[in-house]
């Protein structure tokens, strides 16, 4: 299945710009970014009065309630792409795989996979995508 680590130059300036117009609206309609911030509520401060056993348990607990947030974040994305906005998300994808999004159901969920993996672990691919995060943080 042709996608961006696969693809020809040419085919991969134009595919990214509309990949990049699709990954604005998913962002937004996700709302993953926001989520990602999200910080657990009523974590303990870190004071000078403490003694280093009291600081040692402090963060003990932070970082315990930061790795319960982050648990927490993920399922909350994952809510959001697969069960909120499952159309948005097939259609990023689907984008990446050269297949424009009605024809989404044309291909089977283990060309999709494969082609995934092939994303993932191609670099250039993997930079550009960190490049649009970054882009949609600010």
């Amino acid at each position: 299945m042709k996608n961006l680590a696969n693809c020809k130059p040419s085919e991969f300036l134009k595919q990214i710009n509309k990949i990049r117009k699709s990954v604005q609206n998913w962002l937004k309609v996700t709302d993953i970014l926001e989520i990602r911030k999200r910080l657990p509520q009523g974590m303990p401060e870190l004071t000078a009065e403490l003694s280093q056993a009291e600081t040692e348990a402090v963060k003990a607990k932070r970082d315990e309630m930061m790795t319960e947030q982050m648990q927490a974040n993920l399922s909350a994305i994952l809510d959001a792409l697969l069960d909120d906005h499952p159309d948005e998300t097939l259609e990023v994808l689907a984008l990446c795989c050269f297949v424009e999004p009605e024809n989404v159901d044309s291909y089977t969920i283990s060309q999709y996979l494969e082609s995934i993996n092939e994303l993932i672990n191609d670099r250039a691919v993997r930079d550009f995508f960190t490049s649009l995060m970054s882009a949609g943080m600010r």
